[in-house]
């Protein structure tokens, strides 16, 4: 591993695999939200955000509703029994 940027905080290193590492001062490895929050502020890596909870409630909700539409139709088609 090279590092590529050095602070008095952390230090992050680029593996031979193009990923990179993060140290803390005391050779800790720094991982999760905290790792790529200081990728990010280096530009190292970009983040990006996940779909509004909203939009992904819209997009379920348009595919359920043709679905529904059709158990519906079936229904009715269907023979009654006397």
């Amino acid at each position: 591993m090279k590092a590529v940027v050095k602070t008095d905080e952390y230090t992050i290193y680029q593996r031979r695999d193009e990923r990179y590492a993060v140290e803390d001062a005391n050779k800790k490895a720094i991982n999760g939200d905290e790792k790529a929050a200081i990728l990010s502020k280096h530009e190292l890596i970009k983040v990006t955000l996940p779909a509004a909870v909203e939009e992904v409630v819209e997009e379920v909700a348009a595919e359920e509703a043709p679905a529904a539409e059709v158990e519906e139709a079936s229904a009715e088609e269907a023979p009654k029994e006397d």
